[in-house]
């Protein structure tokens, strides 16, 4: 319901211990008319949990030193000055061994 004054949105308020439609001008809508307040609220879904570890990096040709394994994935940190390259590591997807080469 809105005012007839204003119109602003009808809020429920408590006049003389009485819950009644008013609005912020002052206005009170007729004591006869009865109003119920309900919250609609959204059900919600369930979050699945993946127990499996999701490498999210790309996967290169490289052999491990440690399994010999021909495929790891890769990514690159600047682990030194900024005017010297970046060092790129190296995990291997089979025995998850991880080694670093340098440029």
């Amino acid at each position: 319901m809105f005012c007839p004054n204003c119109g602003s949105i009808l809020r429920p308020i408590e006049k003389k211990g009485k819950k009644v439609l008013g609005c912020s001008c002052g206005y009170l809508a007729d004591k006869g008319q009865k109003f119920e307040v309900k919250e609609k609220g959204k059900k919600t879904q369930k979050i699945e949990v993946i127990e499996q570890e999701v490498e999210a990096k790309p996967l290169v040709d490289a052999i491990c030193p440690k399994c010999k394994h021909k495929k790891a994935y890769f990514w690159e940190v600047q682990t030194r000055a900024s005017d010297e390259p970046a060092t790129r590591f190296f995990r291997c997807e089979k025995c998850k061994h991880t080694w670093r080469e340098y440029s």
